[in-house]
């Protein structure tokens, strides 16, 4: 019994180690380019409030004249978008007009970014994925 015990205690630890390595390996941001910002304008497809992360599907354009194409944008978690300021499952809507700072795929042939800033074009409500930048001049 004492045996058994012992053992299923190791596998409790081993699976916990290893899920803390895949959590912790998930959180790499690595795939943006953090360096670059860039201006997306266009209206809100859909908003995913889930964990881990939220992300919105926004069709629009980076450049004047380019055709308008789908952009995924992913942000930090719910809670930590509650606590940024501004942000619920409700805060953007399908069809809302806005004008995004992002920081882009270091992939220059997906469409995709870490969303930095959101801008409603109707109420220019601001709206940040940013904790720290609540903290911050000119997002009033």
């Amino acid at each position: 019994m004492n045996r058994r015990v012992t053992m299923l205690g190791l596998v409790a630890a081993l699976a916990l180690v290893v899920g803390v390595r895949s959590v912790a390996a998930h959180h790499s941001t690595t795939m943006f380019d953090h360096s670059k910002t860039v201006t997306l304008t266009g209206t809100v497809v859909e908003l995913h409030w889930v964990n881990p992360h939220v992300s919105i599907l926004v069709h629009g354009t980076v450049k004047d004249g380019d055709t308008p194409s789908d952009w995924l944008l992913e942000m930090t978690s719910p809670g930590n978008l509650v606590r940024a300021g501004g942000w619920s499952r409700t805060a953007v809507k399908p069809g809302d007009k806005v004008v995004i700072e992002m920081s882009p795929l270091r992939d220059p042939d997906k469409q995709g970014g870490a969303l930095k800033k959101l801008t409603m074009v109707d109420s220019g409500l601001v709206l940040t994925a940013n904790i720290r930048a609540q903290e911050q001049p000119g997002l009033e």
